[in-house]
């Protein structure tokens, strides 16, 4: 498994603000539930700082007098009590029942768009960012990160609103009662406060580095998945399990150590709670012992030190987990956030419309002449220029391939025609003007692209052709595989054009998918077609199915062939022979071969070993 290069970005080690106030816009369609979960919580907080003042209220008032001595014949109004207190206990279970209602909507809502708007947002990002970025770092903020921030953000701060309104309530209570009771029992708060702050910045960067591997490990597990055919032939099993078990000792080494400090973190706070119960226990008792409070008074204070302190425990449990929340909630906003590299103008999407939105009233005919002016490019400010004063005219409805050794520039020009990429130096103009003062929409909808590899999507043989046109009737779809001969192949199948074609195609052969992605690309009907050594992966017995369809497909369009077979491309109207980054030669097939140069070597050299391995030697 290879190591990739790209490394996790490093977060803010301090609790970043701007980070949730980002989040918290999310939070916006679901106000209503976050109020409702909120308000809930106040009653349910109140409802139990309400049980021990009716307990207070029986044992000094009901079950003893102002002395302390029983009172037996007030017995039976313990019946009146008990009936009371289940009232208050049915209606705080409703309380409760709500507040989880509320929080689980919240939860699965806030998932949802945290997903929805970073998958949108990779839907407008540049062809770069998916260069750079692996793909399993991109599923562990949909997946993972998403779902971790919700369920802390739904639960968590709907419980920090109990613990505080609970603290309130309390300390209010005792407070109102016996202020310097009160304020024995609640000595050890600052404490806790300096202990908590401590923990909570050693907790919060341990997170950070655990999320950062689990990329890593989500992105090896991709690689593990979609390599496996390599693995195996390569006999890679032992190096990949290796550099994998070294992610995850790294992982659990950091995840271990994380959960040390929070598993110190909680004794330290319930030790200190206990002390605050320890001082209220004596202090209270001597007042009671000398008359200074009542019994019920004293049961009041020690019961209410032990729940003060529960929610102190709960705050400081949502605290550790707001420390990985945030961690996530960084890793998300940072997709969220990216800004593509080739965007539209504004006065561009005014016209035109967005990415999403297209405003095709205003989208003007693309007729097909291409124009590469001066063209200098490199992927980088600082990195090798792939492309140096490159230029290039075409004529619409022409058909150029492009020959050249790897790393020529092939694939470069057809990423600057797709504007994929964008010229660092020079303009590119599409029928007369420049490519940049149109949309990326009205470009990508005229573009029909063939990759060496065909992308398959999940689902059956009808849709994956129909995602050329996604209007297409059943019988365009059949009459585009018929055009490339693929008809007959998926007729063979027994459900025919609703065959599952499985994850990428798994269930086709490499020639099929191939012929399936040319019924695509006819069915969309492009005025620019890209073939990226589109039959470089065809045997010749289904290479002569698709010579036939491509001439059609061709006819009437500017194409751009990369070619590895040269046999495909004679009849070309051009021919850009390529040599870093500059045109070597250019011209038919015809005029290239009586030059006898470089192309002419190629052709000749290729045309031997094909015939040599035609004839079995």
């Amino acid at each position: 498994m290879m190591q990739n290069n790209v490394e996790e970005q490093d977060y803010n080690t301090k609790f970043n603000k701007d980070t949730w106030i980002k989040i918290f816009k999310f939070m916006g369609p679901l106000k209503k539930y976050a109020i409702l979960g909120v308000v809930f919580v106040i009653l349910i907080a109140a409802m139990d700082a309400v049980f021990p003042l009716m307990d207070r209220f029986v044992i000094d008032k009901i079950i003893t007098n102002d002395e302390g001595i029983v009172i037996r014949d007030n017995i039976h109004l313990l019946k009146w009590y008990a009936g009371v207190y289940g009232v208050f206990a049915i209606l705080q279970a409703f309380f409760i029942y709500m507040f989880i209602k509320n929080a689980g909507t919240i939860e699965v809502e806030l998932s949802y768009s945290l997903r929805k708007a970073a998958f949108e947002k990779l839907q407008s990002l540049s062809f770069s960012y998916f260069n750079k970025t692996p793909v399993g770092w991109i599923m562990a903020r949909l997946t993972s990160d998403a779902r971790r921030l919700s369920e802390i953000i739904s639960w968590g701060l709907i419980d920090l609103s109990w613990g505080f309104m609970m603290m309130v309530f309390i300390s209010g209570v005792m407070f109102a009662i016996n202020p310097q009771l009160a304020l024995i029992t609640l000595a050890v708060v600052p404490l806790l406060a300096v202990v908590s702050i401590y923990f909570r910045k050693l907790i919060l960067k341990l997170y950070r580095e655990v999320r950062k591997i689990n990329s890593k490990i989500t992105g090896s597990f991709n690689e593990g998945i979609s390599g496996a055919k390599t693995t195996k032939t390569l006999v890679l099993e032992e190096k990949n399990l290796n550099e994998f078990d070294r992610l995850t000792q790294s992982m659990r080494g950091k995840s271990v150590k994380a959960q040390v400090f929070s598993s110190l973190f909680f004794p330290l706070v319930m030790t200190l709670g206990t002390f605050g119960t320890a001082l209220a226990l004596y202090y209270g008792g001597n007042a009671f012992v000398i008359g200074v409070i009542s019994l019920g008074t004293l049961q009041l204070f020690i019961r209410y030190s032990t729940q003060f302190f529960e929610p102190i425990l709960q705050l400081a449990r949502i605290l550790a987990e707001l420390q990985q929340a945030q961690a996530s909630a960084e890793r998300i906003m940072s997709l969220i956030e990216t800004d593509p590299d080739i965007v539209d103008g504004d006065e561009i999407v005014k016209q035109y419309g967005d990415f999403l939105n297209f405003n095709e009233e205003n989208w003007e005919p693309l007729v097909g002449n291409i124009d590469f002016e001066n063209i200098t490019f490199r992927y980088s400010e600082e990195g090798e220029t792939i492309l140096d004063d490159f230029n290039l005219s075409v004529n619409a409805g022409e058909t150029i391939a492009l020959v050249g050794e790897t790393g020529a520039g092939k694939s470069t020009i057809v990423n600057l025609v797709c504007r994929f990429f964008e010229p660092t130096e020079g303009r590119i103009l599409i029928d007369g003007k420049d490519y940049r003062e149109r949309s990326l929409g009205w470009l990508h909808s005229n573009l029909g692209y063939v990759l060496q590899s065909p992308h398959l999507f999940s689902g059956t043989i009808m849709e994956n052709i129909r995602y050329g046109r996604l209007d297409a009737t059943d019988d365009e779809v059949i009459e585009a595989a018929k055009l490339v001969d693929a008809h007959e192949f998926i007729t063979h199948f027994e459900d025919g054009y609703l065959t599952d074609v499985g994850e990428g195609g798994g269930r086709l052969s490499t020639g099929q998918k191939q012929l399936i992605s040319f019924a695509r690309a006819i069915l969309a009907d492009p005025a620019i077609l890209v073939l990226d050594e589109a039959t470089s992966s065809i045997d010749t017995e289904t290479e002569k199915k698709v010579q036939s369809a491509l001439n059609t497909l061709l006819e009437g369009r500017t194409s751009f062939i990369i070619a590895h077979r040269l046999s495909t491309i004679v009849n070309a109207d051009q021919i850009i022979v390529l040599r870093k980054g500059k045109i070597l030669e250019q011209g038919t097939h015809d005029e290239l071969i009586e030059n006898g140069k470089y192309y002419y070597s190629l052709y000749t050299n290729q045309f031997v070993e094909e015939k040599t391995q035609s004839l079995g030697y």
